[in-house]
C-alpha cells in the first residue's frame, strides 16, 4: 500500500503544474522570460457579440490586481492569447490598432510609425493557434507566432499595447477582470 501511495505521489510531483483553465485551455502558473519568473496573473475571455474568440493569459513578475500598477511597472510582461476560433490578420489588427489607440492616448503620434510595423507582423491565426505578446525591458515588444518578428522599442509602446487588455479602455471589461485576477 505503501508502495501505491508513493508512486502516486511521484506522478503527482513529475506533472506539470497547472494554476489555469478557462474554456478549455490550461495556463502554467509561472513560465520563465529572459532568466525572470513569471507568474500567471490572471486569465480571461475575450467575447464579440455572442462569440468566444479567445483566452487571454496575463504572466507578470509581480501579480496585481491593477492594471495601472502593472503597466506603470518596467518589468516584463507576457500575454497568450489561445484562440478559440480561426481569425484573419485584419479581425485581429482592427481590435488591436482600436485599442491601441484609445489607451495611447498624447502619445499616440509619437507610437505610430512602431505600431504600423508591429501590425504588419500580425498572422492570421487559426483556431487552436497561440499568439504572445512579451515586453522585455530594454529589449522591446514582440510577437510570437508571427512568420516575421518586428521587435518595437520602448517601454511606451508596451503600456500603450498591454493597456488594451489591462487599461483604463479595455477592449473588454471582463477580459480585463479576468487577467486581473477578478474572476
Amino acid at each position: 500500500m505503501k508502495r501505491i501511495v508513493l508512486a502516486a505521489a511521484l506522478v503527482v510531483a513529475a506533472a506539470p503544474a497547472f494554476a489555469g483553465e478557462l474554456e478549455g485551455v490550461t495556463s502554467a502558473d509561472t513560465l520563465t522570460v529572459e532568466g525572470k519568473p513569471l507568474a500567471l496573473n490572471g486569465m480571461g475571455l475575450r467575447r464579440k457579440f455572442v462569440f468566444n474568440v479567445y483566452v487571454a493569459s496575463l504572466y507578470v513578475e509581480h501579480a496585481s490586481k491593477n492594471g495601472a500598477e502593472i503597466l506603470k511597472a518596467d518589468e516584463v510582461r507576457r500575454v497568450e492569447m489561445k484562440m478559440l476560433r480561426d481569425l484573419d490578420k485584419k479581425q485581429i489588427v482592427e481590435a488591436l490598432q482600436g485599442g491601441f489607440e484609445k489607451n495611447a492616448g498624447a502619445n499616440l503620434p509619437a507610437l505610430k510609425e512602431r505600431l504600423a510595423k508591429f501590425i504588419e507582423k500580425i498572422p492570421d491565426v487559426k483556431k487552436g493557434a497561440a499568439l504572445v505578446v512579451q515586453y522585455v525591458p530594454g529589449k522591446g515588444t514582440r510577437v510570437e507566432g508571427a512568420n516575421d518578428t518586428y521587435v518595437a522599442e520602448g517601454k511606451d509602446f508596451a503600456d500603450a499595447l498591454f493597456a488594451v487588455w489591462i487599461g483604463a479602455s479595455p477592449v473588454d471589461d471582463n477580459l480585463k477582470k479576468g487577467m486581473l485576477g477578478e474572476k
